[in-house]
C-alpha cells in the first residue's frame, strides 16, 4: 500500500493554509515550503506539520519539484494554498492508493468558487490538473507560470472528485493577478520564440471571450460568469500585449 506525501508551496498565505493543510490531515505526511514569508504562513503550517522548511523562491517548478523531493514518500499529491480536497476526493485517493495504482499519475477536475458561487463552465471547469504522481515518474515542467506536472511514463488517469480552488478574493485581486501572472506568460512565450502579431493580439481575446461564455456555457453562471469570460479575454490580450512589448 503506498504512502501519500501531501507537498505544499507558500509565500504569505496566512488567510488560506490553515484550511488548506486541514482537508489533507489524513495524509501520511505533508511537507510545506515557505518562501520566506513575512506573515505568519509558516507558523500557523506548523500547527499541522513539523516538515515545513523556509527556502528562497526559484520559480514554481523549481519550489514545487524541491518540496517533491523533500518528501518522505513517492506518491506525491500536490496542493496550492488556496485549494482544498474535499471528503470525497480524499476517499478516492485513499482507496486508490490502497493498493499499488495502475498508473504514474492521475489528473483531478478543479472548480473555483468566484464571487459568491461554483463557477461551472468557462476555461475555468472542468480544469483538470496533473497533481497526483509518482515523483519517480513525474516532475514539474518548469514553466514561468501555468506549470503542470509532465507524466515521464504512459497517461495520466483521472479522478472523479472535484478539488476545491479559492483563487481571488475580489475583482481587484483578480484583476492585480492577472497582470503579475501576464508578465510571466509573457516572459515564457518570448523564451519559446513566440512573438504575437497585431492580428493575433487584436483577434485572440474576443475568440477567447466567445469560447468561455458561449462555447463553454459561461453564460450559465449568470453576472459570474459574464465577468470571468471578460476578464479571461482580457488576460489573453494582456500576455500577447506583453509578449509584442517585450
Amino acid at each position: 500500500m503506498p504512502k501519500l506525501t501531501v507537498t505544499v508551496i507558500t509565500r504569505n498565505e496566512s488567510a488560506n493554509i490553515d484550511a488548506a493543510l486541514a482537508s489533507v490531515a489524513w495524509a501520511d505526511e505533508i511537507v510545506v515550503v515557505d518562501s520566506q514569508s513575512t506573515d505568519d504562513t509558516a507558523a500557523i503550517a506548523r500547527r499541522h506539520t513539523a516538515r515545513v522548511e523556509t527556502r528562497p523562491w526559484p520559480g514554481y517548478s523549481a519550489q514545487k519539484n524541491y518540496a517533491a523531493s523533500a518528501a518522505s514518500h513517492d506518491w506525491i499529491l500536490s496542493l496550492d494554498a488556496d485549494e482544498r480536497v474535499t471528503p470525497e476526493l480524499a476517499a478516492e485517493i485513499r482507496a486508490l492508493l490502497a493498493s499499488e495504482p495502475p498508473r504514474r499519475g492521475y489528473r483531478v477536475p478543479r472548480i473555483s468558487h468566484y464571487l459568491g458561487r461554483w463557477i461551472r463552465g468557462t476555461d475555468w471547469y472542468p480544469d483538470y490538473q496533473l497533481r497526483l504522481y509518482d515523483r519517480r515518474a513525474a516532475e514539474w515542467n518548469g514553466r514561468r507560470v501555468h506549470e503542470s506536472v509532465r507524466l515521464n511514463a504512459g497517461e495520466p488517469g483521472q479522478l472523479t472528485h472535484d478539488l476545491q480552488h479559492f483563487p481571488y478574493r475580489n475583482i481587484s485581486d483578480h484583476l492585480a493577478t492577472i497582470d503579475r501572472y501576464t508578465t510571466l506568460a509573457a516572459e515564457q512565450m518570448r523564451a519559446d520564440g513566440k512573438i504575437p502579431s497585431l492580428a493575433g493580439i487584436a483577434l485572440h481575446p474576443p475568440f477567447a471571450f466567445l469560447r468561455n461564455y458561449l462555447l463553454r456555457g459561461g453564460f450559465k453562471n449568470g453576472a459570474a460568469g459574464f465577468i470571468v469570460s471578460v476578464l479571461n479575454s482580457y488576460y489573453v490580450f494582456l500576455k500577447l500585449a506583453k509578449a509584442r512589448e517585450r
